[in-house]
């Protein structure tokens, strides 16, 4: 993975500890040469009156408030540019902060986005409205959601999907392992590839066949799995990464793995095919988000474009 160009995208409700920040500064301990694109993007409902009410006092305030952002971005670049990094930065005004984001994403095309994120509520993850979920679908290049910017990477943990129940397309898996296997030998990062399957529960089976010999058919259902992955990582250049075939639901079984192994980064695919798709399926990473602890690394098939784009 060569990284040339990151997006780190500035928390406007943090003024100390800037999660992305400080996981784009250890990046650059390993990509010397990348510049930088800090993107702050704020909005506060008192400082919008609308068409109908908004005044000269209004916008003033807000003018104001994007300066103050400004001023803070600077003071966040200064350090950067001591030590050599190109920094740009851009503040804005918007209601939907990843609208702007991914407008930002399509002109400047960085090579990586870096956000930062945090638990998101019931209501939210039910409604899926949170800039984060929105950049999970949209996002054209890879987004690295951070929880623990202080904290080195010493395991990956790439999931694939040998069998493509999740509709993904048979490449992106293969991207998965190229991107982990780089990353692992560029961070000095241990390597894990794992694949979740699920057999049809006993009770959730009704041929009387199948019923009969229940522990017949989930040996049938890993060793297909099993053959499937083994048949993957014999395409991948993948010799230094452990393998694990775990039986569970994704979102079931991996956050438990995770954190036996302690693993640093999870990097996953997600695909999002239309607007009606986005609005009735929850993919995998989205589920996942809030339940594991780690970084989360989603990357797009090749040739991925936003489908939210009009």
């Amino acid at each position: 993975m060569d990284i040339k160009h990151l997006l780190v995208v500035i928390d406007p409700t943090r003024e100390q500890q800037q999660p992305a920040l400080d996981r784009a500064a250890s990046l650059l301990e390993r990509f010397p040469a990348a510049r930088l694109t800090l993107m702050l993007c704020d909005y506060i409902p008192a400082l919008d009156g609308g068409m109908l009410f908004d005044t000269a006092g209004l916008e003033k305030a807000r003018a104001s408030l994007l300066q103050h952002h400004h001023e803070y971005l600077e003071k966040l670049a200064a350090p950067l540019r001591a030590k050599g990094t190109e920094v740009a930065v851009t503040a804005v005004w918007g209601k939907r902060s990843d609208r702007h984001i991914l407008r930002e994403v399509s002109t400047c095309k960085p090579d990586l986005v870096l956000k930062a994120t945090r638990h998101h509520n019931v209501l939210k993850r039910l409604l899926l409205t949170t800039a984060d979920w929105q950049l999970i679908r949209h996002c054209e290049v890879p987004l690295w959601l951070v929880k623990h910017g202080d904290k080195p990477i010493n395991r990956l943990c790439a999931s694939v999907d040998p069998l493509h129940s999740a509709d993904k397309p048979a490449a992106l898996d293969h991207k998965l392992i190229a991107i982990a296997t780089s990353l692992g030998k560029t961070m000095d990062a241990t390597l894990d590839l794992v694949h979740c399957y699920t057999p049809l529960p006993r009770t959730m089976v009704f041929d009387a066949s199948v019923i009969a010999d229940y522990e017949g058919y989930a040996r049938d259902v890993k060793q297909h799995h099993a053959t499937a992955f083994s048949q993957l990582l014999a395409r991948s250049a993948s010799e230094s990464a452990q393998s694990h075939l775990l039986e569970g639901d994704p979102e079931e079984a991996l956050p438990d793995f995770l954190e036996k192994e302690k693993v640093d980064l999870l990097i996953m695919g997600a695909v999002s095919r239309s607007r009606l798709d986005s609005a009735l399926i929850g993919h995998t990473a989205e589920r996942l988000l809030d339940s594991v602890s780690c970084d989360v690394l989603v990357i797009k098939p090749d040739g991925f474009v936003d489908p939210s784009k009009p």
